[in-house]
């Protein structure tokens, strides 16, 4: 084990203790680990199940079951792609294809240097102006191929 695994399961048990008597603990610890962390560790399922009384299949089950939770390091940038009906009712189809050929990875994946996760998102909050993306925390509209290369850029 490196030390740096061995330093996040150091976080992950603290994290783990410090709200394990709260009622429903197991999405709160997992929240904060990937917090924390930027994504839930596989050493975190035996720490967390062991901290909680649960099995890890148990643990295993709500991380996996949760899109949300990451399971491997995120990339630098997170690109989130709205996939909900007024963005493909705009072309959002055609979108998606473009940045996952641009990027060279899918749904739930970090480019191979590191830079962007790609992720789905169902509403962005920016309907009037389909199709729309985010990075980061910065949402994008009437985004075409030409500008997600520019916002990528």
């Amino acid at each position: 084990m490196s030390r740096e695994e061995s330093q996040h399961d150091a976080e992950v048990r603290q994290l783990a203790q410090a709200r394990a008597d709260e009622a429903g603990a197991l999405l709160p610890i997992l929240h904060a680990i990937q917090d924390r962390l930027g994504y839930v560790p596989e050493t975190a399922v035996a720490i967390v199940a062991d901290v909680l009384n649960l099995s890890r299949a148990e643990v295993h089950g709500v991380v996996t079951f949760y899109h949300f939770f990451r399971t491997k390091v995120p990339g630098k940038q997170t690109l989130y792609l709205c996939r909900a009906e007024a963005c493909q009712s705009m072309g959002s189809r055609a979108l998606e294809s473009y940045a996952r050929k641009k990027l060279g990875v899918d749904f739930h994946e970090t480019t191979a240097d590191g830079r962007f996760s790609l992720e789905p998102v169902y509403c962005l909050g920016n309907c009037a102006c389909s199709p729309a993306v985010m990075v980061d925390e910065t949402v994008y509209g009437r985004v075409t191929p030409q500008r997600l290369d520019e916002i990528l850029a």
